[in-house]
């Protein structure tokens, strides 16, 4: 079988911003789409200077969310910009934007206008909320998604305030859906030919990710609760981070037996912990009894984790088909050689930051497979795309770069 990329041959148009669009194109990136960024001469897409720790330096967010990408420099306010984009639409299979509400539209490049140049074009907006909704003009950034799509909600102690979750579930998530939507269109396209108009909202993707707490509120007619580290749809232990040597803040493992009739995976823990007398005692004999003492159920847990590091009680639990995971870090998972063998770890030559250990793409295909490569410097494949593609001649593209065009 031939070894090449997924989406070898479809040309994307890049014009998003922060995190949400990048993590779309990026991923399309990874299937082997060509993607061609389009920035704003000079200063290029705001994520790259702004959170930077080296004045002039793109910065580790952009780098981290623009592997694999082309990047070339265009005023799209300028009438010979938008000249520019509409000839790039020409050969494109796929337009996507995340810029606030409205602004795509004032710049001439809305869904109506891209499709009547080319009216194969696949038309992909990520946004705060629904174009036909309350909060059309709202803007919106990933805690406002988390907010406002129901996972603040959940997230939490019981007696604490709403909390967003440590991942970006509405920014990545609204790419990651994006992505899925893109990639439904251009499969259909092969069967009508023409292509269509994508709208992914961050409100509805957290609302997605959330389905399960619906289940919590079907149940109990209650909106879905905060309850920690407990599951949301029902009441179970042991469920829960217990603590581990050397005590640390990251010094926990994570343990979870199932609910379920038949499951022997309470028994299997029990014999693990050294507590097998606990088998007899009516006080765990349910899923039930056992959450109404999960207090007891927790010290005896932690009394046999404490003696271990969380490496040490992943592996032996992990061993006798319990369920657990040790909490491990950011530098743990970086380190961890398997994963770096895996590629979910590579380390990519950046031309000024030299090398970089980035995540890598957690989807792997037998039949497609795209070398990972550092995100572009501004501009740096004006001349690829601008001559290669669109056959502009040198003097012509010096001119434009004069002119601030380019």
């Amino acid at each position: 079988m031939v070894n090449t990329a997924a989406l070898n041959g479809i040309i994307i148009l890049d014009l998003t911003q922060f995190e949400s669009g990048t993590v779309c194109t990026e991923t399309l990136a990874w299937l082997g789409a060509t993607v061609i960024k389009l920035e704003r001469p000079k200063t290029g897409e705001q994520s790259r200077i702004p959170y930077t720790d080296l004045p002039g330096v793109d910065s580790y967010n952009f780098i981290l969310l623009n592997a694999n990408k082309k990047s070339v420099t265009i005023d799209i306010k300028h009438k010979e910009g938008k000249a520019l984009v509409r000839r790039l639409v020409e050969h494109a299979d796929v337009f996507i934007e995340n810029f606030r509400p409205g602004v795509i539209e004032r710049l001439g490049f809305d869904y109506e206008t891209l499709c009547s140049i080319n009216p194969h074009i696949i038309y992909a907006q990520i946004k705060g909320f629904g174009s036909d909704g309350p909060y059309v003009d709202f803007p919106a950034f990933d805690p406002i998604g988390q907010a406002t799509g129901g996972a603040a909600s959940i997230t939490g102690e019981p007696d604490g305030p709403p909390m967003q979750a440590g991942p970006n579930l509405a920014d990545s998530g609204a790419g990651f859906h994006c992505a899925i939507g893109i990639l439904a269109a251009l499969y259909q396209r092969t069967v009508t030919g023409v292509g269509q108009r994508i709208e992914v909202a961050m409100q509805d993707v957290v609302i997605n990710f959330c389905r399960s707490a619906w289940g919590r509120q079907l149940m109990t007619g209650e909106p879905a609760p905060r309850v920690g580290n407990s599951m949301p749809m029902a009441p179970v232990a042991p469920c829960d981070a217990y603590p581990c040597q050397p005590g640390g803040p990251n010094d926990y493992v994570y343990i979870y037996t199932s609910r379920w009739p038949g499951s022997k995976q309470w028994e299997q823990l029990l014999a693990i912990i050294g507590r097998k007398d606990a088998l007899n005692d009516p006080r765990f004999a349910t899923t039930e009894s056992r959450y109404e003492h999960r207090e007891e159920v927790n010290a005896m847990i932690s009394a046999w984790t404490g003696k271990k590091t969380k490496f040490e009680a992943m592996e032996e639990l992990g061993r006798a088909g319990v369920p657990a995971g040790a909490v491990f870090t950011t530098a743990d998972l970086s380190a961890d050689p398997y994963l770096r063998k895996r590629g979910m770890f590579v380390t990519v030559e950046h031309p000024i930051r030299g090398p970089i250990l980035i995540p890598g793409f957690p989807i792997k295909m037998s039949a497609s497979s795209v070398p990972i490569l550092p995100a572009p410097l501004l501009g740096h494949h004006n001349e690829e795309v601008y001559t290669g593609m669109l056959g502009i001649p040198a003097d012509e593209l010096e001119r434009l770069r004069r002119e601030g065009v380019i």
